[in-house]
């Protein structure tokens, strides 16, 4: 398969979005996989141990804000990155994301190679690697 560029775990309670995104960065050389929601995601992440988790910010049960933030309080997952992707692009909602350590913020909609860049550093930065994807 060759060399994986990164671990992913994508986290949106929309399938079709969630989809989206696992599609365009497996198709980049990413390992994706996938939860519906904060809970899922928390259940989940020990298992999988991901380089960067995208988050969505609006999601039952638990949303992004809280799922980040338990996240960055737990001692097996405080270093990985943690991406928002969200429909609220407001300054408020960005400094918040940023009170609580997240290394990322991409705005829907977005444009898939804005993704898979922004993924890619993220990966890069985790893996001691200094490259995103091949460009």
């Amino acid at each position: 398969m060759g060399d994986v560029l990164g671990k992913v775990l994508v986290v949106d309670d929309d399938e079709v979005i969630r989809q989206l995104i696992a599609v365009n960065l497996s198709l980049e050389g990413f390992e994706v996989v996938t939860a519906t929601d904060g809970e899922d995601c928390l259940e989940r992440v020990l298992d999988v141990m991901p380089d960067v988790i995208t988050l969505d910010v609006m999601m039952p049960r638990l949303d992004g804000w809280e799922t980040a933030q338990r996240l960055r309080d737990g001692e097996a997952t405080r270093h990985i990155k943690v991406m928002l992707i969200t429909a609220r692009a407001q300054d408020d909602d960005r400094r918040r994301g940023m009170g609580i350590g997240v290394d990322a913020y991409l705005t829907k909609p977005f444009d898939p190679a804005e993704l898979i860049e922004a993924v890619g550093e993220l990966a890069a930065a985790a893996r001691g690697t200094g490259r995103g994807p091949g460009r």
